[in-house]
C-alpha cells in the first residue's frame, strides 16, 4: 500500500532526475554552440513577455479555479503549464546566449562594453537560474495541477532586466561584430 505522500515524493525524485539531466544536456549543447548579439536580440524580442506573465498570473488560475469544473480547469491549468514551460526554456536559451555574449564582451578594450559585459553576463547567469527554478515549478504544476502556486514575477521581473541590458549593450557602435564569439 503506497500512500499519496509516498507518490508525491516518487514523482518529486523523478522530476529532479529529469532536471539534473537537462542541466547535464544543456552543459554540454552550450559548450559546441555559437551565439551572435544579433542572434540574442532576436531571441529576446521573440518571446511575448506579456503573454507569459498571463499564463503564469495567480489571479488569472484562481478566476479559473472559481469558473470551471475541477476536471476542466486541471486540463486548462496542464495546458497553460506547458504553455508557460516552453516560455521559460526559451528564456533560458536567451539567457545562455546572454552569457556567452557577456563574456566576450567582458575581454573588450571599450572600458564601456566591457562594464555592459559583466552586467550582461550577472544578469543571464541569474535569469538562467530563474529559468530552470520556473521549469521545475511549472513541471510540479502540469504533474499536480490541483497544487496551488504563486506567480513566476521574479523570473518575468529578471527577463526584462536582462533584456534591458542586453538592447543597452547592443546600441554600442562596437559591439556588433566585436563580440561574437570565435
Amino acid at each position: 500500500m503506497i500512500s499519496q505522500t509516498m507518490t508525491a515524493a516518487w514523482i518529486l525524485v523523478a522530476l529532479a532526475f529529469f532536471a539534473l539531466g537537462i542541466l547535464v544536456y544543456i552543459a554540454i549543447r552550450s559548450r559546441t554552440r555559437q551565439v551572435d548579439l544579433e542572434k540574442a536580440v532576436q531571441a529576446f524580442r521573440s518571446l511575448d513577455i506579456e503573454a507569459f506573465r498571463n499564463l503564469v498570473d495567480s489571479g488569472e488560475e484562481a478566476f479559473l479555479r472559481n469558473n470551471l469544473s475541477p476536471k476542466k480547469f486541471r486540463e486548462i491549468k496542464r495546458q497553460r503549464a506547458w504553455a508557460a514551460l516552453i516560455y521559460a526554456w526559451e528564456a533560458g536559451r536567451a539567457a545562455a546566449a546572454l552569457a556567452k555574449i557577456g563574456q566576450a564582451a567582458q575581454r573588450s578594450t571599450d572600458p564601456e562594453i566591457a562594464a555592459s559585459g559583466i552586467q550582461v553576463t550577472e544578469n543571464a547567469f541569474r535569469l538562467r537560474l530563474q529559468t530552470i527554478a520556473a521549469c521545475l515549478h511549472l513541471l510540479t504544476e502540469v504533474v499536480l495541477p490541483d497544487l496551488r502556486s504563486p506567480s513566476l514575477p521574479p523570473l518575468v521581473d529578471q527577463y526584462e532586466r536582462a533584456a534591458e541590458t542586453l538592447f543597452r549593450l547592443g546600441r554600442f557602435p562596437s559591439g556588433r561584430q566585436g563580440l561574437i564569439p570565435r
